[in-house]
């Protein structure tokens, strides 16, 4: 059904066809017509975070940022959600437009800027969600806040999400809001992190329950500073790590129309680069959290290479754009197969 509706949302400007793909996804669940969208992959079963996943490939942050289409969207079969990114405040972003396709490199460029309702709004929407599998919430920073202010915000959104999420990511690696990458700084995400941290750990004794808090990167860091990170995470206790956002790299699509904007690119050109990232982190990390991988999964193959690298779960975004709903299946099946030749 979506090769079908595929050349239409491309005749639209990339974010306007974002939104309609959404509400399209919605009346599909609302009506009970989800099933001609994808069928739902045979469960594929796996533990991390403590928690339990009915499979691993989820939806990555950014689609649905305000957790307004939780429900239809896990009827497509992901083993797990992430909203998000939200913020203390809704922002608009940045001025359109500020979303490109990049269909020979099944790639998309953004600077969407955290645009959202604020963190308040996506809570009312989660709460109201039925979805009884792993719901990730993605957080971040108002882009008018400084980055030495950057960590309040991040209480913020922590303390108001923390009783409806399974897992909380702290988003510092988006292109998109100035300055924001800096806090990967060695020194500073110490100092962040172990913020952060004694945060979760009062919240889990106020809730009774202790939530997972995941870090997201980004794939242009050099090697010293996953060195860095590397040593701040283990030195942490955070729970898990989210292996790559995008990139400000334009090499991979150099000459291509739009490959001049700026933002982050997504799709199959940052494959190889976050799964490099990933692999680097694993080996740094050597099993003692677990790691989700993300970045240019756009085929069940990529999805496999990316937990042959190291990852535990692995999530997309722009996949869905190129490929549709039938691409969480085909990456489920693939990972089977791929667990299934290694046992053999």
């Amino acid at each position: 059904m979506y090769a079908l509706a595929r050349p239409f949302l491309f005749c639209l400007d990339a974010e306007r066809a974002h939104d309609l793909g959404l509400v399209s996804i919605e009346t599909a669940y609302r009506t009970g017509f989800n099933a001609l969208l994808a069928a739902r992959p045979a469960p594929l079963p796996v533990d991390a975070f403590g928690l339990r996943f009915a499979n691993p490939v989820g939806l990555a942050a950014g689609l649905d940022k305000n957790g307004a289409h939780v429900d239809a969207l896990a009827a497509l079969g992901f083993g797990f959600i992430e909203i998000g990114t939200t913020t203390p405040r809704p922002q608009a972003g940045n001025p359109k437009p500020r979303m490109f396709r990049l269909p020979e490199a099944q790639a998309v460029i953004n600077r969407l800027g955290f645009n959202n309702g604020g963190v308040d709004a996506l809570v009312r929407n989660a709460e109201r969600a039925r979805f009884a599998g792993p719901l990730g919430i993605n957080i971040g920073r108002n882009k008018d806040t400084p980055n030495e202010r950057a960590v309040d915000d991040y209480l913020f959104c922590l303390e108001r999400v923390y009783a409806r999420a399974s897992y909380v990511t702290i988003n510092i690696s988006s292109p998109n809001t100035q300055g924001l990458r800096d806090l990967q700084d060695e020194e500073t995400l110490k100092r962040f992190i172990g913020t952060l941290r004694d945060a979760q750990e009062r919240l889990a004794a106020k809730h009774g329950a202790r939530k997972p808090m995941l870090l997201k990167i980004a794939p242009d860091l050099a090697e010293t500073e996953l060195d860095g990170i590397a040593d701040v995470l283990l030195a942490s206790g955070i729970d898990g790590l989210i292996c790559t956002n995008t990139t400000i790299d334009r090499a991979p699509v150099a000459g291509l129309k739009h490959a001049g904007e700026i933002g982050g690119l997504s799709g199959r050109p940052l494959f190889a680069k976050s799964t490099a990232v990933l692999r680097g982190m694993a080996k740094r990390i050597g099993g003692r959290m677990p790691i989700i991988g993300v970045g240019g999964i756009v085929e069940g193959g990529d999805a496999a290479a990316k937990v042959d690298a190291g990852a535990t779960l692995v999530q997309f975004y722009t996949g869905m754009v190129f490929r549709g709903p039938a691409l969480i299946g085909e990456c489920v099946e693939a990972i089977r197969a791929r667990g299934a030749a290694r046992a053999a």
